[in-house]
């Protein structure tokens, strides 16, 4: 039994030949950072359905002003009377003003405006900001003069800054953008610059740096990519700021010029309508709502993605 059980077990296994080259394979499965956040950020639905709000609005800001035309200035429909006030409906969908405009058309040219100027200043703010940052984390001789600096702009309020700069140079898109840019790079930069801090003195860090690894290489290579989600929800949080300041200084009459819309001053010129022909005021708030909202949420749905932790 013995001799026949011996013969059974050898027929069960066979000898495999060593091959050096497996030495080298990885079994794992490979890893791709650009893969793994599209798989976080639509895995959960409530991103999916963010993502397609938001889209469909920038898409409608973007595209419909091309075929509207619409102009604060164009008055072809005032002496039209039928064509005034009406509320909203197939015909009008967002209904009409007291010069017979389409509101619609107005919340869309104004949408546009108020989020390209909102894109533009979160460009500028994060690319100043963090190249910047990343050079103030890295240089203890600009550190210091660099902190200085800023203990003197952070104590005055970023609003108040953009209202005076507004003040100064005029209304225009250029001056308004500016404006909202003169300083607020400065806080972007200042927040990259103690996340760089932090990451600079890692164990790994050190050892690329005594090995002679140039500062530029350790900062793109070693210290960005933990930096990615950092940076995009820094940006999430400024692009709806910026776009709210600029409705606020709109709404006062500052900043844009009279012929340009923007969600802020349509909002201003229809406030006398309120309790009259309230979806003169409440459509274009609800717009505003939307697109602020939409993109602060898509902002920190990518943040949380992006975020290298988050793909273990």
């Amino acid at each position: 039994m013995d001799k026949i059980s011996e013969e059974k077990i050898e027929n069960r296994f066979q000898f495999c030949k060593m091959d050096d080259s497996l030495n080298e394979r990885i079994d794992a499965p490979a890893y791709s950072y650009s893969q793994a956040v599209i798989r976080n950020f639509f895995r959960s639905k409530t991103s999916i359905v963010i993502l397609l709000i938001m889209t469909i609005v920038v898409l409608m800001s973007m595209i419909q002003p091309l075929f509207s035309g619409y102009s604060f200035m164009d008055v072809s429909e005032i002496n039209n009377f039928d064509a005034r006030y009406n509320p909203p409906s197939a015909k009008f969908w967002f209904g009409t003003d007291g010069d017979g405009k389409s509101l619609f058309d107005a919340v869309w040219a104004g949408a546009k405006t108020s989020i390209s100027i909102g894109v533009l200043s979160t460009v500028i703010c994060e690319g100043l900001g963090v190249i910047i940052g990343a050079i103030w984390g890295n240089s203890k001789r600009i550190d210091h003069f660099m902190l200085e600096v800023y203990n003197v702009i952070s104590n005055v309020p970023q609003l108040l800054v953009v209202l005076v700069l507004s003040y100064a140079f005029g209304s225009g898109f250029w001056n308004l953008l500016f404006a909202m840019t003169c300083t607020s790079w400065f806080m972007t930069a200042y927040f990259i610059r103690v996340q760089v801090m932090i990451m600079r003195d890692r164990e790994y860090n050190l050892a690329s740096r005594t090995l002679g690894t140039k500062t530029w290489r350790l900062i793109i290579k070693n210290i960005f990519p933990y930096l990615v989600s950092v940076i995009i929800t820094d940006a999430s949080k400024k692009l709806p700021e910026f776009i709210s300041y600029e409705v606020f200084l709109s709404f006062l009459g500052v900043g844009l010029s009279v012929e340009t819309p923007s969600l802020g001053r349509i909002i201003n010129n229809y406030a006398p309508n309120m309790s009259n022909y309230p979806y003169l005021f409440w459509i274009p708030v609800f717009v505003l709502a939307l697109v602020t909202v939409s993109l602060y949420l898509v902002g920190q749905r990518l943040a949380d993605a992006s975020d290298p932790r988050t793909h273990l």
